[in-house]
C-alpha cells in the first residue's frame, strides 16, 4: 500500500509516520457498538448493573484445576509495557502498575502464580479470544463492542478522560475539539471511539502511548485525547506539555478480559476481586497508585463501586 502523508506530517519524526501507516493499514476506524454513547456523560448505573454479578462463589469453593489455564497453576496475562501508572515495566524489568499489582493480589487469594507477557493493545483482545493468553490486563474499558470478542470480570476501576496539549495551546477543553484540530489517539481505544463516533471527527491514530505523546511534544498533533491515568504517567515537568482538562468517565467500568468460553476463570477472578475489595487491599492499592484518590469517596464517584453487587468496599488497613 502506498500512502501519502498530509502536508503537516511531512517533517514529522519517523515514529509519527510509522504510526500513521500502521493505523491506515489496520483499517483506520475503530468499530462502533451501534448507537454511539458519550463516554463523558458519567455513570449509567442501570447499564453497568446488568454486567455486574449479584454475588460470587466463595474462594474455598473454587477448584483451580478446572480454570482452563494454559499452564496449570499459572495465569498467563497479556499486558502493556508503556502505560504507567496502570500497566508498565519498571526500572528493574518487572511488570507492575495498578492493574497488575491488583491482579497479583487476586492471584494470591487463589494460590496461583502470574506470568506477564508484553503485547500491543490493538491485538490484546484477539489474543485473549484465541487463548494465546489466559486473560488481558490493560485498564480495559468494557464496551459492548468489546464484549462481542471477550468476556470481562466485574469492574475494578473507572476512569477519567483527559486532553494533553503543549503549554499555551489553543485547545483547552473538550469543547475545543473541532474540525481542523489535529487530535491524536491510540488506535482501538475508547478515546478513539469517542473522537470518531461521538465527536464525529477523524483522529490521527498511533500504535502506543509513547508515540502519541511524543507527537504532542513535537507539535505534530494539537491534542491527545487520553485516559487520564496514562496522561499523568506521561506528562513530565519540563516537557512543555500539560493536561488541559479531564472529565470523569464511569460509563464503562474497567475490567480484566477473559475468553468468552472460560466461565470458570471469570468466576474465580470475580471471587478473588471481591476478596481483595473486602479486606481493604483494593482501596490501599487505589490510593497508592492514584494519589488523587486517597479516600473511599474519591475511589467510588457517582455511586460507582468495584466488584460484585454483594461486596462491601473496605478502607485500606
Amino acid at each position: 500500500m502506498k500512502l501519502k502523508a498530509p502536508k503537516w506530517l511531512t517533517a514529522a519524526p519517523l515514529a509519527a509516520v510509522l504510526a500513521l501507516t500502521l493505523a491506515a493499514c489496520g483499517g483506520g476506524s475503530t468499530s462502533s457498538s451501534g448507537t454511539p454513547s458519550d463516554a463523558l456523560k458519567g455513570s449509567d448505573q442501570q447499564t453497568l448493573d446488568k454486567y455486574t454479578t449479584d454475588s460470587v462463589t466463595a474462594l474455598d469453593k473454587i477448584d483451580t484445576s478446572k480454570l482452563g489455564l494454559i499452564t496449570p497453576g499459572t495465569i498467563k496475562v497479556g499486558t502493556l509495557s508503556d502505560a504507567p501508572p496502570n500497566i508498565f515495566i519498571d526500572s528493574s524489568g518487572n511488570f507492575t502498575g495498578y492493574d497488575n499489582e491488583l491482579l497479583k493480589a487476586m492471584a494470591a487469594k487463589l494460590g496461583l502464580k502470574v506470568e506477564f507477557v508484553s503485547t500491543k493493545f490493538q491485538s490484546l483482545l484477539a489474543q485473549v479470544k484465541t487463548k494465546q493468553f489466559d486473560m488481558g490486563s490493560s485498564s480495559i474499558s468494557t464496551t459492548d463492542a468489546r464484549r462481542e470478542t471477550v468476556a470481562f470480570t466485574n469492574g475494578y476501576d473507572f476512569g477519567y478522560m483527559a486532553i494533553v496539549t503543549k503549554e499555551g495551546a489553543k485547545v483547552k477543553t473538550f469543547d475545543d475539539l473541532k474540525e481542523g484540530v489535529r487530535i491524536g489517539v491510540v488506535q482501538g481505544t475508547v478515546q478513539d471511539d469517542f473522537v470518531t463516533n461521538t465527536l464525529k471527527l477523524e483522529p490521527v491514530r498511533f500504535p502506543d502511548y509513547n508515540t502519541v505523546y511524543a507527537n504532542v511534544k513535537s507539535g505534530q498533533i494539537d491534542a491527545w485525547v487520553a485516559p487520564s491515568q496514562q496522561a499523568e504517567g506521561q506528562v513530565k515537568a519540563g516537557d512543555g506539555t500539560t493536561i488541559a482538562q479531564k472529565k470523569v468517565n464511569t460509563q464503562n467500568f474497567t475490567a480484566y478480559a477473559v475468553a468468552k468460553d472460560n466461565q470458570p476463570l471469570t468466576d474465580a477472578l470475580n471471587s478473588a476481586l471481591d476478596a481483595v475489595i473486602a479486606d481493604g487491599t483494593w482501596s490501599k492499592l487505589t490510593a497508592q497508585w492514584y494519589p488523587d484518590r486517597a479516600t473511599l469517596k474519591d475511589q467510588t464517584p457517582e455511586g460507582w463501586k468495584p466488584g460484585s453487587k454483594a461486596v462491601k468496599v473496605s478502607e485500606a488497613k
